[in-house]
């Protein structure tokens, strides 16, 4: 896949290049906005954009609003940045970004948020395909998750919410939109049932950080699945 990276830090910028030719993708580095924006003004030929907050000419908010004023959402948008506070989170995710990744970078994190994001956005031909993430194998042509070499047992609506959370490692999903992607319906916030459903899949599947995975949760924004050792890649 061709990925657009700004940053304006070459040891910053020369580590994500690094990664992702070195793990089958292209890369092309920009280190001002301006430069971004124009290559994609010629041609929006990038599979996704990974953006640094804070940039000299244009900041990483004012890139991804104007990609999504002029190129809409085809492209998906990822932050990289060393800010932490959760309203500049939420300002990223509420400018048109599709996920955000805190500073510094780790390799087998950025690598499994960059595929995540690349499935979720190209999902013919590779949808059905078997994946690792942390020391789960799914394979969703079979509905089956597997962990060591077992196959855990989960209802129809547990396999549903977990391949989400598996598919989309690092992406904070609202309890609406995990509601309405499973249950295809919004759950009252007085209803146990999402809470029970992942209540259910922390017990069966164990996840936990022997196993690669953390599920987070927190109460005004939503839950996310971290991946927490670099070697587990998906």
């Amino acid at each position: 896949m061709n990925i657009a990276s700004l940053e304006d830090d070459p040891a910053q910028a020369q580590l994500i290049h690094h990664t992702l030719v070195c793990n089958g993708h292209d890369c092309t580095v920009f280190s001002q906005g301006k430069d971004l924006l124009a290559a994609l003004s010629r041609s929006p030929a990038f599979d996704l954009l990974l953006l640094d907050w804070q940039i000299p000419d244009i900041n990483g908010i004012d890139v991804v609003r104007w990609v999504r004023a002029n190129l809409g959402h085809a492209i998906p948008v990822m932050f990289l940045t060393s800010r932490t506070l959760e309203e500049d989170l939420v300002t990223g995710l509420e400018a048109g970004a599709d996920d955000y990744m805190i500073k510094p970078i780790r390799q087998g994190e950025l690598l499994a948020r960059v595929n995540a994001l690349l499935r979720r956005h190209n999902p013919v031909g590779s949808r059905e395909q078997p994946f690792i993430c942390g020391a789960y194998e799914i394979d969703p042509s079979i509905d089956a998750i597997r962990l060591q070499g077992r196959k855990i047992e989960l209802a129809p609506k547990e396999y549903e919410l977990a391949l989400l959370l598996f598919r989309n490692p690092g992406r904070l999903f609202s309890r609406d939109v995990l509601s309405s992607s499973v249950w295809n319906r919004e759950i009252p916030a007085t209803s146990r049932t999402l809470d029970t459903h992942l209540s259910n899949l922390r017990r069966k599947l164990q996840l936990g950080a022997e196993h690669g995975v953390r599920l987070n949760s927190s109460y005004a924004l939503g839950y996310r699945l971290e991946l927490t050792a670099d070697n587990y890649l998906p």
